[in-house]
This record gives structure tokens, sequence and C-alpha cells, in this order.
């Protein structure tokens, strides 16, 4: 199932979807709206947050064995180092691998002071890089502590993520080459609205792959798309989410659906998203799809 899912990343066309679990104790709901749109027969795998916004939500881990159950496909589990010290990260590493939770998203995670949950207070022994390191200890049939284990893990594939954009693209360069270092199979940008930009993260990626050795340069960019059909959105995008551009365009052509209709405003948003979809398929089809609020519908016609 991953190794087929690595394949497509690696030598073809490549389309994962986020999905978020709810403050609920069950994924039924998600489930069914994937159903009703039949997305997964559609997209090459799944991905589940991690309790995002350091919000309380179902556990990543029990949302990817859920989906992967149901769904035959592979998903992609998320791990912050916000909640877990070490000990735990791996304890959870090691529980996910005996239920075949094996394609990691290592992230650093959203502080804990935006949380809807009094007085939570963060981990951070470390940030993301270090699950990446532990990970490839896994990999390696031994601990973070280089203590082996009697019965080796199965193979773990770590992915990462990287913002979109930078006023000094040099430093996003950097922050790819550490994670194609430490063994990333793959780096999720977070959303692109433009081919300009598309195209100046697959030069900063192949730069920063250029003294990477071995299999480590089989890692490939992952494009973050994230459609947008609502003016508000895009204004909110570009100006409350660092690493992220929403050309001036897309404001401008939102702004003047807007002032028609809320149905033109959708109409010209999923016009544009689904164009930047097409686009970014021509010149490199290797995408992660995300809606808010697990709006499948809005996934499923960009889709097509």
């Amino acid at each position: 199932m991953f190794e087929i899912l690595i394949s497509k990343l690696q030598e073809d066309k490549y389309l994962t979807l986020e999905t978020t679990p709810q403050h609920e104790p069950t994924m039924h709901n998600i489930i069914e709206k994937i159903k009703k749109f039949k997305i997964d027969t559609k997209v090459d795998g799944f991905t589940c947050t991690d309790n995002p916004l350091a919000k309380l939500k179902y556990s990543s881990y029990f949302a990817a064995l859920k989906l992967q159950m149901e769904f035959n496909k592979p998903v992609i589990a998320t791990m912050t180092m916000r909640d877990r010290n070490k000990i735990a990260l791996q304890s959870d590493l090691l529980g996910a691998n005996d239920f075949d939770i094996r394609a990691i998203l290592a992230l650093t995670g959203d502080p804990a002071n935006m949380s809807d949950q009094p007085n939570s207070k963060g981990v951070y022994e470390a940030n993301s890089l270090m699950l990446l390191k532990m990970i490839k200890s896994f990999n390696y049939g031994m601990d973070f502590a280089g203590r082996p284990f009697k019965i080796e893990p199965k193979q773990i594939f770590p992915f990462a993520v990287v913002n979109s954009y930078a006023k000094n693209f040099g430093s996003l360069e950097k922050k790819m080459h550490q994670k194609i270092q430490n063994g990333a199979v793959g780096v999720i940008t977070q959303p692109v609205f433009d081919i300009d930009n598309v195209k100046k993260l697959l030069e900063n990626f192949e730069n920063a792959k250029e003294n990477v050795e071995g299999e480590k340069r089989k890692s490939q960019l992952i494009l973050g798309l994230f459609p947008i059909t609502k003016l508000r959105t895009a204004l909110f995008l570009s100006a409350q989410v660092p690493g992220i551009h929403v050309p001036q365009f897309w404001i401008d052509t939102l702004e003047k659906a807007h002032s028609i209709s809320e149905e033109e405003e959708y109409k010209v948003g999923m016009q544009l998203s689904r164009n930047l979809y097409h686009e970014i398929n021509k010149i490199h089809p290797k995408i992660h799809l995300m809606t808010a609020n697990n709006r499948f519908d809005v996934a499923s016609e960009i889709i097509g």
C-alpha cells in the first residue's frame, strides 16, 4: 500500500487529500462525506491532521487507522512535536507501526497558547527535524537512543512541510535541504496560488537536492493547493498567514465577483482554483489538496 503511494510520488502523478478529525469521538461523519462524493476513488491517499491550531480533535493516528481500514488507501498521519516528548513520540510510532500506520507527516505544531483547552502548555523538546531523525533511527532498527529493537519496525515513510513563499527564498531552500537530508520522502508546501510561485519552489527544491546523495535524491516536492471560493478567505490568507502569498489578481477578481453575488463569487473562485490545479498538473503533478472544514464537495469539484 505505502510502497505504491511512494512509487506514484516518485514516478507518476500523485494526489492526496487532507482530512481534519473533528471534536467528537467518531470518524463516521467524515467517512460518510468521503463516500458521498466518492472522493476516495479520485485520490491516491489521505492525510489526517493532528489537533491543528492546538484545538482538541479526534486522534490523528486512530483517524488514519479508520480511513485505511474503510477505504484501503494509504493515510499519512500527522505527528506534532507540541504535545509529546521523545518518549511519547517513539511510543506512538511503535504502536502505529503495529497497525500499519507507516506514513508520518512531521510537524513542529501550532503554539499551545492558541488552544481551546485552558492553560495548555507545549512540550517542544525540539522541532520536526528531531522526529525525522527518530524515524530514520527506527528505519535502521533502533530507537532514538541507539538501542536496537528485538523485532525491527516495518519501514516508516516520513513527510515534512515547508512554507510556499518567503521574502528570502534562500531560507526556504535551506529548510528544504535539512528535511531532505533527514529522510523526508516528500515535502509538502503551504498552499500556492500562482504558477510563478510554483516554478520558484521547484527551482529551490532542485537546488536543495544538489549535495544530497543516494535514496534521499528521490525526495519530491508536493504542492499544497487550497481552493479559495470567498473573498474573505483570500484576504485572511494574504494578511494573516505567514508563508503564503495570494496574488493581487486573485483578490481583485474575487472582489469584483463578490460585488455581484455570492454565487458569482463562488463560481469565480472555483474557476481560479480549478485552473491552477490543471496548470500545476501540467508541470508538476504532485499535489496535496486542502479544504476548510472537510469541504469534500469542493475537493471533488476541483478534481473533476
